[in-house]
């Protein structure tokens, strides 16, 4: 198969775009999806700052590289979660990555805060995966707004937005159906979330790390497994296979002519009213918030453990 656009050797095949590139033209053509994320969906101002929120796998490295690339003022935090065998190693070669391309990464550590990962799972009756991912927003969103980044940037690519749409969708949950999207403006404290990666799939977003020798790390996470989200991309894989292109069709049809639906459920009609949390400080539906509330857990977990 022939470069769409110089006509050399394709060495990635894109059937939704029904095309193919040489490694030189798919860089461009990633950047460019990037590019128009960024310019139709207002996620990043001219001299504002972006902190990239950093796990170490392929998408949020990605994400780094191709937005300092793009001349956008960049850096990364990466929350080590405290995960024996894990969070080191992961830590290590995200920090190396770094490093070694000039990138600029903070560390924040959970066990400091204490939050480590394996003394909250031992404290709460919840899955770990929830409780965990409610600690690195509040944390990825606390540091941004406290330093004075304007955009918090994440990872999630396409099939992450179409699998979280598909069981949504499911669900008919008004309120997530009406927030969700590349963009969420900031508000108080909570500065402005953004998806860069939101019109590349997975398998791009593979392709343009191992084309840049981005060394990420591959292994998941000891504590996950079971998750709906992985089912729900397999049946949109499947259908991607048979019918290229309709998970950007999906998506893209949804930003434009379902999501307005939606948008009253989202914030304003019907929405919790926000405190600012007694303890830290940060909006919480009641006088401490969720992450405050799992920290004292915690703490009295380790208080009667002695």
């Amino acid at each position: 198969m022939k470069c769409k656009r110089c006509g050399e050797l394709a060495a990635v095949k894109l059937p939704s775009h029904h095309a193919g590139f040489c490694p030189t033209c798919f860089e461009v053509f990633f950047k460019r999806q990037v590019e128009t994320a960024i310019r139709r969906h207002g996620m990043i101002m001219p001299g504002e700052k972006v902190l990239v929120a950093v796990s170490g796998g392929k998408d949020s490295l990605a994400l780094m590289r191709v937005l300092t690339d793009l001349g956008h003022t960049v850096d990364g935090l990466h929350v080590h979660l405290g995960i024996p065998d894990s969070s080191d190693p992961v830590c290590e070669r995200t920090e190396s990555y770094c490093r070694e391309n000039g990138l600029r990464l903070h560390v924040l550590r959970t066990a400091e805060v204490g939050l480590a990962i394996p003394d909250v799972k031992n404290a709460v009756h919840r899955p770990i995966c929830a409780v965990c991912g409610k600690i690195k927003r509040h944390y990825f969103n606390r540091y941004a707004y406290e330093n004075g980044y304007t955009a918090l940037a994440t990872g999630h690519n396409l099939d992450d937005e179409v699998a979280r749409l598909f069981a949504n969708t499911l669900r008919w949950d008004a309120k997530y159906l009406g927030s969700q999207g590349p963009t969420l403006p900031g508000e108080g404290r909570f500065v402005r979330k953004i998806k860069p990666l939101c019109r590349l799939t997975e398998f791009e977003t593979a392709a343009y790390c191992f084309l840049k020798d981005i060394n990420h790390w591959k292994a998941a996470c000891p504590y996950s497994g079971g998750a709906s989200f992985t089912g729900h991309k397999k049946l949109f894989a499947d259908l991607e296979d048979r019918s290229p292109g309709q998970k950007t069709a999906f998506y893209e049809a949804f930003l434009a002519q379902g999501r307005p639906h939606f948008a009253g459920a989202s914030r304003g009609e019907g929405q919790d009213t926000l405190y600012a949390c007694a303890q830290c400080g940060f909006p919480s539906s009641g006088e401490v918030c969720g992450v405050c509330r799992v920290r004292e857990l915690v703490a009295l977990k380790q208080g009667g453990a002695r």
